[in-house]
Parts: structure tokens; sequence; C-alpha cells
């Protein structure tokens, strides 16, 4: 994997907050194809960097680059999709609506956006509930719809920041299994995670302690180089806090 193209470039970036360091010295490359997670406890600096990398955020020193080009940048908007981990829906619009306005955000009129938005609202299967006010949404229904916005304009890039937060273990099987059909249509997909299955799930790990970049490496690859079972095993081994 290493030998293919990076689509992510982060060079030595720190980010501070006053005198609140919440990055240091962090340094990765993630390439094209992968699904790759940022596993790590609350607080650990992980919102802070995808929200960099989908040009949400600047670091206070160093850079971070998005095929190729310095972020943040308008121009690659349309190529990355992002999911924050907070809903931003308006509760007073149906579904259909709310894909309408973030549909028009990205160019798509018409035939294309009528279209698009009934893939998306499959994908997340969400198709019986199109009509149905955002208000009378679950929370796990609001994350769902959150991912079909930030699939609206078919990104090669997708960054989801804790994703399945508050879904139940069965929704959040059919939410991955959605992301590795996205992957094996050519999406690169960045994750942000504190749950050890879902960590399983990705390609490689980085893994992130008080700002810091502690390891990264395929799950295995982490687990064989501490001599551990689990991955929470690992995190530990590597100095990290509990998660």
């Amino acid at each position: 994997m290493s030998k293919q193209e990076s689509i992510v470039s982060i060079k030595d970036v720190s980010k501070s907050f006053g005198k609140q360091e919440v990055l240091k010295h962090v340094s990765l490359e993630i390439v094209k194809g992968e699904i790759f997670g940022f596993l790590g406890p609350s607080g650990a600096g992980k919102t802070t960097l995808v929200k960099e990398l989908a040009g949400l955020d600047i670091p206070t020193t160093g850079e971070n680059f998005v095929f190729n080009k310095k972020m943040p940048s308008l121009a690659l908007m349309q190529r990355i999709g992002y999911m924050a981990q907070s809903d931003a829906l308006y509760g007073e619009l149906t579904a259909k609506e709310n894909l309408e306005f973030f549909a028009s955000l990205y160019g798509l009129k018409g035939k294309q956006q009528e279209a698009r938005i009934k893939e998306v609202m499959e994908i997340v299967n969400l198709h019986d509930d199109l009509n149905k006010l955002v208000f009378n949404y679950s929370g796990g229904m609001k994350r769902r719809l959150s991912l079909a916005a930030a699939l609206l304009h078919e990104p090669e890039l997708l960054i989801l920041d804790e994703p399945t937060v508050g879904i139940d273990p069965l929704l959040r099987k059919s939410i991955w299994d959605s992301f590795y059909e996205l992957n094996q249509k050519g999406v690169t997909i960045i994750v942000t995670t504190h749950v050890m299955d879902e960590a399983e799930k990705c390609h490689r790990l980085g893994m992130i302690r008080n700002g810091e970049l502690i390891a990264v490496g395929t799950p295995a690859e982490l687990r064989n180089d501490t001599n551990t079972s689990t991955l929470e095993d690992a995190f530990l081994a590597y100095g990290g806090a509990q998660l």
C-alpha cells in the first residue's frame, strides 16, 4: 500500500488554542484507496486533525496537503465529503429538503440532484423516511442522514468524524458495509473512532494520544509489534491512556 499514491500528506502539524497544544508535530501519509482510522480517546486531537484535512481549520505550524494541494483549498471541496461529529441538519425541514439544500451547494440540479438524493438515501437505508421532518428523526437516523449529505457529490475522499456514535450495533454493521462498498469503488475513507471493533475494520490506523501520533500500522501490525492480543492492549503498550 505504501507504494501507492499519497492522497493526504500531513507535514509536521501542530495546533494550539491559546496555551493548549492539541496537536504536536504530527506527520503522516494516507494513500489512495485505503480506509484509514484515527484511534484515540476523547480529547486526543482527532477532530482537530480531520477538520484541518477537510479545510475547516488550519494548523498553527506545519502543512496539510490533500490531492497534492495545500489545505485549506476551496477548489478541493468538491472532491471531499465531510461528516462532522455533530449533525448540521435543519430539523424543521424534511430529509429531502435538507438534501436538496446540500445538493444545491455542490451545484447538483434537476434530475441529477433527484437521482443522487435517491441513491444516497438507499445507501443509508432511509429511503422510506425521505419526506419525514428531521425533527422527528432519531439520533441514529440523523447520523445516517448526515452521511447521506456527505455522499451527495460523490467525493473521492470521505472524512468521517465518529460516524456511528449513537447508532445500534446492527445498523453500525450496515453502515460499515456501505463504507466498504464505497471503498471498492475507489473512495478513500478517513474515520475517527474510539471504538475497538470499528478500528479493526480499518486498513491502517494512526493511534493518537494527547495530540501526538504514537503509532501507525495495520491493526495486525500494531498488535504484533506490541505482542498484544487486542488493539486496546496495543494502545496501552504504546503509552496510551485508557480509551
